[in-house]
């Protein structure tokens, strides 16, 4: 890949990924973090990465960068799922919009799950696709995205959780 080709990969595919990164951290400044460790790494691998495949390259690679970084925060901090479940149960929740709800329901979703649902349902992108992204086999994508929209599903469907 040129220089000119690795800016153009810059121009075209840089907003998709801070966006796919961005729902998943829901962290501006660990996004822009993830998103130009991607880049660095793009960079490194200039004469080995073609630009036809370029973007498949920067959304595996942001994604695996994500997967590390989260790991690394999951260590230092351990909070368990019962802690932040009483937490969330005594907060008073008043909800007017749809995509708050919505935004609630994927943030209860494995990071794996919410992954693969991002890079299909928001990123449009193929089963295959997913597959080369996230390293796992068609069938376990598959699993994955429904078991994650049947999650969806229920939780979306609890009247409780529409109307605080």
């Amino acid at each position: 890949m040129t220089v000119a080709e690795y800016n153009q990969t810059v121009d075209l595919h840089s907003d998709g990924l801070y966006r796919f990164l961005l729902k998943n951290v829901k962290d501006r400044d660990k996004a822009k973090d993830l998103v130009q460790d991607t880049y660095t790494k793009l960079w490194m691998k200039v004469e080995e990465v073609s630009f036809i495949k370029s973007k498949s390259y920067l959304f595996t690679t942001g994604y695996h960068t994500m997967i590390d970084m989260l790991r690394r925060e999951r260590r230092q901090v351990d909070f368990t799922r019962e802690e932040m479940h009483t937490a969330e149960k005594s907060s008073a929740r008043q909800y007017s919009d749809v995509q708050d709800i919505l935004q609630e329901a994927l943030d209860r979703l494995p990071p794996v799950q919410r992954s693969v649902i991002m890079l299909r349902d928001y990123e449009g992108y193929s089963y295959e696709d997913i597959e080369k992204i996230t390293g796992l086999n068609e069938s376990q994508v598959k699993v994955y995205i429904y078991r994650g929209r049947v999650a969806l599903k229920e939780y979306l469907v609890k009247a409780e959780n529409v109307i605080g």
